[in-house]
């Protein structure tokens, strides 16, 4: 059996940035807090949580906090949030993505600008809501096709025909960035005005990528990754519509696969923050007893 691991599974740039920051507070005799799950991996917020650290899910929650550290997740936070953080009296270390941070800054100077937010992702994900927090003006978030054509009939803005709203088009980092791209191309034909800024990180492109490649050449594919990982239930989306016999696990206990008589390929891949130990433990398995 040949076992077919993807170069770019496990922790991208952001989230091996965020658990980093995490881990250095450890043993500075301070207690510490993350707002929201540092990364969705429920095994790296289990060890921390077994290291001390607690998470805080609201302002109403931290108002009641006397000291410590508050650690921003990767996702980000709105900029209501983010001022109260800053303004709490706590140490704050802001551990939000470098590229989820260039969209907070593009959405809040466009829609001060006068423009349309239109946001393509999962309503409702933290990324996105702390992505609606930064835009001076609500903001329009696009999950799938029924999102595209609400947004038509409901006349939301006004073509550039007649009194122009520009719009300013941004995505979720971890989005299909397949869907990115069929979205945006009928916002196009609809004659709206506007930017498109492709905020979908090259790590994500490289691995929804990559995983296509391999699940389209095995006969069963393993996606590993939290269960509220965005990034991670993308991934098996894209490896189910190429290999029929694709699971989907967040560790080895839930790993079952169905293997024909003429099985000869495995492929596994693994979401941005999927720790490597996990990886390991699933690619030995497998490879020991398949």
């Amino acid at each position: 059996m040949e076992v077919i691991l993807a170069k770019t599974a496990g922790f991208c740039f952001g989230v091996k940035r965020a658990v980093d920051l995490v881990y250095e507070q450890l043993g500075k005799g301070e207690p510490i807090y993350t707002y929201g799950s540092i990364i969705h991996n429920e095994s790296v917020v289990e060890d921390l949580e077994k290291r001390g650290v607690r998470v805080v899910e609201s302002v109403e929650e931290l108002a009641g906090l006397k000291k410590g550290t508050v650690i921003i997740r990767s996702h980000g936070v709105s900029k209501e949030i983010y001022d109260g953080l800053m303004n709490s009296g706590m140490k704050i270390v802001d551990a939000t993505c470098p590229f989820v941070k260039r969209i907070h800054d593009t959405v809040e100077r466009e829609s001060k600008a006068g423009a349309q937010i239109i946001i393509i992702g999962d309503d409702g994900h933290p990324e996105v809501e702390g992505t609606k927090g930064w835009c001076a003006t609500p903001a329009v978030v696009v999950g799938k096709k029924e999102d595209v054509e609400a947004f038509f009939s409901g006349n939301i803005v006004k073509k550039s025909s007649g009194n122009a709203v520009k719009l300013c088009i941004v995505s979720q980092t971890t989005y299909n960035y397949t869907k990115f791209q069929e979205f945006v191309e009928i916002f196009s034909k609809k004659g709206y005005d506007g930017i498109v800024v492709n905020t979908i990180c090259n790590a994500t492109e490289e691995r929804q990528t990559e995983a296509a490649k391999i699940a389209g050449m095995v006969d069963a594919m393993v996606v590993i990754g939290g269960r509220t990982s965005s990034n991670s239930k993308k991934l098996y989306e894209i490896c189910s519509r190429k290999c029929g016999n694709t699971v989907f696990i967040r560790t080895l206990d839930d790993l079952k696969l169905d293997l024909k008589g003429n099985a000869r390929k495995i492929g596994i891949t693994a979401g941005a923050s999927t720790p490597n130990n996990i990886i390991e433990e699933v690619q030995n398995y497998v490879r020991i007893n398949f």
